[in-house]
Formats: C-alpha cells, structure tokens, sequence
C-alpha cells in the first residue's frame, strides 16, 4: 500500500517545495495539500488540496477521516517576527495546532508525523557557536518557546504513544519560490530580490551578525530523507540540529557584489528583530543528524548565491 500525505501550511515558505517535492515521489494524487488559504497556482493545479484551519478541530477530525493519512507534516505556525506582534495568537496556533496533530496520530494510527522546530529554541544562555544538540534551552520569543514546548510533547507523544514524530530545528530558509513569512532571516531572501531589483539593500540586521541559514534545496532534502529514514535510526525525537552555512549580511552581500558588482548594502538602526537575532546561535552542531540519518549538506554560501541569482532572474 502506498503512502497518503496530508502536508498543512502547505502555502508557507517551506510547504510550497515540499508538496512538490512529495507529489515528484509519491504521485500527485496521494499527497494533499491544506492550507487555511487559497493555494499558489502550481499546487492547486497538480494535486488535491484542502481548506485546512489547524485550531478547528472538528474540521480536521474529519480530514483525517477522509484521507486515513500515512504521513502527516504540520508547517502551519506564526513566526519569529510576527509572533512577537500577536504573542497570544502565535502560542495558541503553535501548540494548539500541534496537540491536534498528534492526538489524531494517536487516534487515527498515522504512521508518521513531521514537525518543523528552530533554532528559535535556544536562548541567550545557549552556547552560541557550534551550539549542540543538548544544552541549556532559554529562548525568549514566543516563538522561540513554543518551538520548546512543542519539542517537549513530540518527545512526550512518542515516549506515552508511540507516535513517530520527527522534527529538525531548521536554521534561517533561504529560497527563490516563495517569500519568506515574517522571520527573523527573512532579510537573506529580501537581499537578493533588491539587488536584482534596484541593485541595493537596507539590511535589519546590522553587518556583523552571524545566523545558521540554509538553502531551501538541502531543507527539503533534509526534511524527506529524515521521514525516509527507518524509524530504528531515529535516536532523537524532541528535534534534530540541523546545521546549515553561517553567514553575516556583510559576506551574504560580498558574495552577491561577484555577480552584481555595483550591489551596495546599508544597514538600519534599532530594528527589533535584532534583539532576537542576537539571541540565537551563530553556528549549530548537527553531528547527530549526520550520525543517525546520513544528513549532508549540498549547498555552500557560494553555489547558493548563484543558484538564487540565476532563478530569480528568469522569474523577476
């Protein structure tokens, strides 16, 4: 019997590549897409999708229902930056969400269950470079502690239930098909858009911070080769460190000034989403990824430049 997928928050940054991704693997028709909104052109057009809002439970007692899905992958959740303008609303849609989620695993006997964390789950305590996989926890954005709590009941749900949850604390996303949502790393997608555009970038973030990021390409990969991997090998099921490439927006705009020469970058004072980028992990430790399930990364800061240039060109 094959695989049904029901993938919700299918419109966001991450799920408008994964749901193309698994409709490549599995077939169009086995994997649906949900999302409390209309979807893009591309995913209503070569699947099956659902009006999905997390937080309405009976509505989604009754999805489940219908589709009996094999695999379940939650992106539905309030960012960083727009967690801390709506910090009640984004609690309530990250955990609530989420124990909807795994109490229908629970009830409906869903194989396995994927839900994204972040490096929003460390704090200014943590250690801040090479960060590992256990240490001290103190994030201070509704986000951040979320994302915590929510590692917490994944861990909880398959110790009590023996659901298969598997999450990766994914760094900053950085790709060319959809626009970020209202995070703290947004400002390395936005950056190549303007230079493109106008050949020049305000940066919220100031000229040295350094941030884990990633190319959406390796996340993607990341994210299907962890629910591929048998379930023996996953050592880890709070969440996983996924370690990307390190970068400041001074070397991400040194890198665009090759191919763009006369891109110039500026940067803003007294942005808020300094204060929470300063609070995060300058370089992450995925030693146990590689180890349990095989993760290597693809993309460097270099061959992502390039990739991101050459595909927002033919779209801009």
């Amino acid at each position: 019997m094959g695989e049904k997928i029901i993938v919700i928050g299918a419109n966001g940054q991450i799920g408008t590549e994964l749901v193309m991704a698994l409709r490549g693997i599995h077939g169009a028709e086995n994997v649906i897409a949900s999302d409390i909104n209309d979807p893009a052109y591309a995913i209503r057009n070569s699947g099956p999708f659902e009006l999905i809002n997390v937080l309405d439970k009976d509505n989604l007692h009754h999805i489940f229902d219908k589709h009996r899905p094999t695999q379940v992958y939650l992106l539905a959740a309030i960012l960083s930056a727009v967690g801390e303008q709506k910090p009640k609303m984004a609690w309530d849609l990250n955990m609530t969400g989420l124990l909807h989620i795994l109490d229908f695993a629970v009830e409906f006997k869903t194989a396995k269950v994927f839900w994204p964390s972040s490096i929003a789950v460390f704090g200014p305590h943590s250690p801040q470079f090479n960060t590992p996989q256990y240490c001290v926890m103190d994030p201070n954005t509704v986000y951040g502690f979320s994302k915590l709590a929510g590692e917490r009941w994944c861990e909880y749900y398959h110790a009590k239930y023996g659901v298969d949850v598997r999450s990766i604390r994914y760094p900053g996303l950085i790709g060319w098909k959809a626009n970020p949502g209202g995070g703290t790393t947004d400002y390395a997608v936005h950056i190549f858009h303007e230079a493109l555009k106008t050949g020049k970038y305000q940066s919220f973030l100031s000229a040295g911070t350094a941030l884990p990021m990633m190319y959406m390409e390796d996340a993607i990969r990341a994210t299907i080769s962890l629910m591929d991997a048998p379930a023996e090998n996953i050592k880890i099921r709070s969440s996983y460190n996924l370690a990307g490439i390190s970068f400041t927006p001074t070397q991400l705009a040194e890198e665009i000034q090759k191919h763009i020469p006369d891109f110039e970058i500026s940067y803003s004072d007294n942005d808020p989403r300094q204060a929470i980028a300063d609070s995060w992990p300058k370089s992450i430790d995925d030693t146990d990824a590689q180890q349990d399930w095989g993760w290597q990364l693809e993309y460097d800061l270099s061959k992502m430049t390039a990739d991101m240039l050459d595909n927002l060109k033919k779209i801009l």
